[in-house]
């Protein structure tokens, strides 16, 4: 597979795997009935970051303020690396999203079970806040007055 694809395809699932709220993340790894032996390379850490924004999504990037983060690295037996950085104080989630990283780069085949639940679950989500933001929408238009 080429690289391009690969990374692709490990952005996708750390992605979902970051943004998933950490009782999907929990039914997903119960009903998956995965036990990996691994090692903790680093334990989970709560730290702060940099968030940067831009105004209007296209002009000058500014410091927009600091999030707290939890990250997390391990080492399966195999000797595959995973990395997990997810937001809040969360150690459980970065540490299994990080163990869900390392299996996912030695058995692709995880991502049906595993990743497609989340995304679904997030663009189910996603759908619902739009139709919530959408019923209080208000268009305003104007009269155009004789001159």
């Amino acid at each position: 597979m080429p690289l391009e694809a690969t990374q692709q395809q490990r952005r996708r699932w750390m992605s979902a795997l970051a943004k998933a709220p950490e009782t999907d993340l929990r039914q997903a790894w119960q009903a998956l009935r995965l036990q990996p032996a691994y090692q903790v390379l680093r334990k989970p850490e709560i730290g702060l970051t940099m968030v940067r924004g831009r105004a209007g999504g296209d002009g000058a990037p500014f410091h927009l303020g600091e999030m707290t983060v939890t990250r997390c690295s391990v080492a399966l037996d195999d000797g595959t690396v995973g990395h997990a950085y997810v937001s809040g104080r969360r150690p459980w989630h970065a540490e299994t999203a990080a163990v869900c990283d390392a299996l996912l780069q030695s058995s692709p085949d995880l991502i049906g079970p595993l990743i497609e639940p989340l995304e679904k679950a997030q663009a189910e989500r996603r759908r619902a806040a739009r139709a919530k933001a959408e019923a209080t929408r208000a268009e305003f238009f104007t009269m155009v007055r004789g001159e």
